[in-house]
């Protein structure tokens, strides 16, 4: 262990102090061994941390919860949710607790929030603990989806307990600690409505407007503008994941954020071959959140909020309906463009091409890859390789080889920018197989596989002999038998 001094933080208390009506004052549970099995020594520094003391005996003991700074207030936070289409009134935090907020280096406000920390007044009989494989699953796809430039909550550290966790058989526990914009949530929004308590939800409605969207602060409506606000960051988010091909797995309202990052990393995969139906999760076995769902979803959970958002929107509610039907009609036209831009820059498409030129090379060629089950990530990254004039690597992935030249001439003809293409259509993503392969051997104590797999994530665009097998994708039987668990 470290022989560098004890971690010195200091941890605000403002969610607790403003809403204390979504704040039970809470504990973690003891961990009786704590061993670190991974750090993320960037976000550490950046959120003004020292790594060496993080990884002392007091730095374990604090990001288990075990040891917090004074005048910290750590708190189970209440939310309510629909899940699959079922509304909850009471879910809230069951294995997670928020020790505060810090201001990191940049003066951003931060969340420091504990998951796996032991049960809580809102766990619902579930023991609140977690284990290894899930916790390390949140550190890998996290720190992949910051490196891939989308809006995501953060690993700080996940630190193994010492104590063992039943689920079909018992594991190695572990808690992991994350940072985030905040954990406010559409659910949030809900459990405040349901209370009946205008006044709370005004006040978060308030604390959400400064936290995140300060411009709405200044709308001649402002929580109209909060909202419009929220549709606008979550219709750019899920551009964002549809392009890289990330599946969540469990888009309930619990799970959307305010601030349009992305969270809860549960049974989420990245798309092997390309198929708007695809599903990982073992728990949605009616494809509720397939891929391919995933924007009209989102456009469901933002009308929830539009409802619990009503009473402030305006006194009358038909006009306050009517107000947040026309916010919420902007969610697909702004979601189509992001998706849009997003595919031309991946098609390396010159700006200012004509949209009928442009919508139907990018229509055509998703069809195409569907059609030959080609993989998602290589069947856009190999595309850079054809842009200057080697089109065999791409070519060779297709069945139906007449169709996908007859598109590929169009395209090249529009003289596509390879470099450009490169930077945005990444060689490695978390690929499932190799995920799980970390996540096995760290369960079973063996930690080797972890490294190298993070280090190929965290560069998603830079092509190196050493990373060649993470851009391989899984065998051929591997993803039509692949699922993916909650963790709980």
């Amino acid at each position: 262990m470290s022989l560098a001094p004890a971690p010195t933080l200091s941890l605000d208390d403002r969610f607790a102090r403003e809403l204390p009506e979504l704040a039970v004052a809470w504990q973690a549970d003891d961990a009786p061994d704590p061993r670190l099995l991974a750090l993320n020594e960037p976000l550490a520094t950046e959120l003004g941390l020292d790594p060496a003391a993080l990884r002392t005996a007091e730095g374990l003991r604090l990001l288990v919860g075990t040891a917090v700074p004074a005048g910290a207030n750590p708190v189970a936070q209440a939310y309510a949710g629909h899940q699959f289409g079922g509304f909850v009134p009471r879910l809230g935090d069951g294995r997670a607790l928020l020790l505060g907020e810090l201001t990191d280096v940049a003066g951003r406000l931060r969340d420091l929030h504990l998951k796996g920390s032991g049960r809580t007044p809102f766990a619902r009989g579930g023991d609140g603990l977690a284990a290894v494989g899930p916790m390390l699953r949140e550190h890998v796809i996290s720190e992949a989806m910051h490196a891939l430039g989308i809006p995501t909550t953060r690993s700080l550290a996940v630190v193994a307990t010492g104590r063992s966790v039943r689920r079909e058989t018992l594991l190695p526990g572990a808690v992991l600690a994350r940072v985030a914009s905040s954990h406010l949530r559409v659910g949030s929004f809900q459990y405040a409505r349901v209370t009946g308590d205008t006044e709370l939800l005004r006040r978060l409605a308030d604390h959400a407007i400064s936290r995140h969207h300060p411009d709405a602060a200044q709308a001649e409506n402002p929580y109209l503008a909060l909202f419009a606000a929220v549709v606008t960051a979550q219709a750019e988010l899920v551009a964002r994941w549809m392009q890289v091909g990330f599946v969540h797995g469990v888009m309930n309202t619990d799970n959307v954020t305010i601030s349009g990052e992305t969270i809860d990393y549960g049974p989420c995969a990245f798309l092997e071959a390309h198929d708007p139906a695809t599903v990982y999760s073992s728990i949605d076995a009616g494809g509720r959140y397939a891929y391919g769902n995933q924007p009209i979803v989102a456009e469901w959970d933002l009308a929830r909020l539009a409802e619990a958002l009503l009473p402030l929107i305006a006194e009358d509610q038909e006009r306050a309906i009517e107000l947040a039907v026309a916010a919420l009609g902007e969610f697909r036209p702004q979601y189509d463009a992001a998706w849009s831009a997003g595919m031309r820059a991946k098609l390396g498409l010159p700006d200012g091409l004509d949209d009928a030129v442009a919508a139907p090379l990018v229509e055509e060629y998703l069809t195409l890859l569907q059609a030959g089950h080609v993989d998602h990530t290589l069947g856009f990254r190999r595309l850079s390789a054809a842009a200057r004039g080697d089109v065999e690597p791409v070519r060779n992935l297709f069945l139906d080889l007449a169709s996908f030249d007859a598109w590929s001439e169009r395209w090249r003809a529009l003289a596509p920018d390879a470099d450009a293409m490169d930077r945005v259509n990444p060689l490695h993503i978390p690929r499932n197989h190799l995920v799980e392969e970390a996540l096995t051997a760290a369960t079973e104590g063996d930690l080797a596989p972890l490294a190298p797999l993070l280090d190929a994530v965290t560069h998603p665009y830079e092509e190196r002999p050493d990373l060649e097998r993470y851009a391989t994708p899984a065998p051929a039987d591997f993803g039509a038998t692949y699922q993916t668990f909650c963790g709980t």
